[in-house]
């Protein structure tokens, strides 16, 4: 049986940034130079995506203090 995949709490953040700012996973990956899949990937702890976090992070007007929680 598989497990159920879960948000990180960075993934939770993002999730909720999106629905905030009605932006789309796809539209975000676009603006932070990378796809959609390797997004979702970084937002499930799959990848740590270091390259794209401050993107993110400035993209969606988050607290820059939330990359020290996920470092």
């Amino acid at each position: 049986m598989q497990r159920k995949r879960q948000l990180t709490p960075f993934g939770m953040l993002v999730k909720k940034a999106l629905i905030d700012k009605g932006m789309t996973q796809i539209q975000l990956a676009a603006e932070v130079g990378t796809s959609d899949k390797y997004l979702n990937l970084i937002l499930y702890g799959d990848r740590s995506g270091d390259k794209y976090l401050v993107s993110i992070v400035r993209v969606l007007g988050l607290d820059p203090e939330v990359l020290k929680e996920i470092a």
